[in-house]
């Protein structure tokens, strides 16, 4: 151990947080048995790390350090709590927490989160729920976040976590990877949560940062752990999806952190073994009898990459694929993915006659990348007024400073 200062130890416990206070507070939740225990538990390790960090220096392994203390710390709590209780029942509590810290390796904790994540999914729970716990018990994603992925309020979501977890309590839903043949029913939720997360890390419902590395880097680990447990074509398709869209990150903003679209990125930039990593996989998904929506998107995905230049993309290709998509899992977002799709392969007058369509129906209405496809759309058409009212709209409802900044160029760059 080596001693810091105190700021020193806060910012250390600060980059701590960032990135391994999900993974301790799996563990806790596996020892603990509840989430909100788990979670005093959490902060509470944090409270005690800035407290002796300082004077006893860091520890060797500090994720370790943290799983130990939540765990003391939760028990004192249930002492402190005794005289509410009987002798025999605390001590029934203390001993039914497992004393597991010291094989905290990095192993036992990755195991953990998937643990998590399929107890988060059981069939015992609605689907919604479901992916908006294990969204922010797992990942520690907001509310404000998840209810933004979800195109939903956020008292809802709030709502809908709080019985989630109050059931898997009142259930004694258990915490461990389901049986084998229990797999596939517990895997398209699975594969869905682990699909939110890398698109709030791909690019961030909020905030001035484009996107979020920890976010997106988690989601692929988890990928690659879900597909060495079950290696269905939806789950080689789900990583190959991931990989193809984070080979392009060091391409997508400038070093100010402002958005560069897809058909202006300098192509040298992206990850060319994440291309041919991500390729190979979406061979892999596509062998079975029926792609299914995630080895379609890879798919999709793939052409962009293989492409050298925005002018080569085989938009024909694109839209084929998009249609399959449709078929396979419709709804308005696909709808106006391809609605772009179209716009570049038959002109944009083609792809303003689906988006408006869309959003007659009321559907995307309050998605800020609808009303900015149709400003774009308009542009290219020279429809300015048309434009220029969309632009707007879709800087209102934008919450991401980039997307935003990036909007507000857009209508400068109209003529008057």
């Amino acid at each position: 151990m080596s001693t810091q200062s105190v700021e020193g130890v806060r910012e250390t416990l600060d980059s701590i947080y960032r990135a391994e206070s999900r993974r301790v507070f799996a563990t806790l939740i596996r020892l603990l048995g509840d989430f909100d225990v788990a979670e005093e538990a959490l902060h509470d390790a944090f409270r005690a790390a800035l407290e002796q960090w300082p004077r006893e220096g860091v520890p060797a392994n500090p994720r370790a350090w943290l799983v130990s203390a939540g765990r003391f710390k939760a028990i004192d709590g249930i002492r402190r709590r005794a005289r509410f209780d009987s002798v025999e029942d605390m001590n029934e509590m203390v001993e039914a927490i497992p004393d597991e810290t010291q094989l905290a390796s990095d192993e036992s904790i990755e195991d953990d989160r998937l643990r998590l994540i399929f107890t988060c999914c059981h069939p015992a729970l609605a689907p919604d729920a479901q992916v908006a716990l294990t969204l922010r018990e797992v990942c520690g994603l907001t509310t404000e976040e998840i209810a933004q992925a979800f195109l939903s309020a956020a008292p809802t979501l709030a709502q809908r976590i709080v019985r989630a977890k109050a059931k898997i309590r009142d259930a004694r839903i258990p915490y461990q990877v389901p049986e084998p043949q229990e797999l596939p029913e517990r895997l398209d939720s699975v594969l869905r949560v682990i699909y939110l997360v890398f698109n709030e890390g791909y690019s961030a419902s909020s905030g001035q940062s484009l996107t979020r590395v920890d976010l997106s880097g988690e989601a692929i680990r988890l990928g690659r752990l879900l597909v060495d447990l079950l290696p269905e074509p939806e789950a080689i398709g789900l990583l190959a999806l991931m990989l193809l869209h984070e080979s392009r990150r060091s391409a997508r903003a400038t070093p100010s952190g402002e958005l560069i679209l897809l058909g202006d990125q300098d192509r040298t930039l992206w990850n060319r073994d994440q291309i041919r990593e991500g390729s190979a996989l979406v061979t892999r998904a596509l062998a079975a009898r029926h792609a299914g929506p995630y080895a379609l998107q890879a798919a999709i995905a793939a052409v962009h990459a293989e492409a050298v230049t925005a002018a080569a993309t085989d938009w024909a290709e694109i839209v084929g694929l998009y249609d399959a998509l449709l078929n396979a899992d419709p709804s308005p977002v696909i709808e106006l993915n391809r609605a772009v799709a179209v716009a570049m392969r038959d002109g944009p007058a083609a792809g303003l006659v689906i988006v408006d369509a869309i959003l007659a129906r009321g559907d995307l209405g309050d998605y800020h990348l609808a009303h900015a496809a149709r400003a774009d759309l308009c542009r290219r058409l020279g429809k300015t007024a048309d434009a220029r009212a969309s632009y707007r709209r879709a800087i209102e409802l934008a919450r991401q400073g980039p997307e935003r900044r990036f909007l507000e160029q857009r209508v400068a760059d109209l003529p008057p």
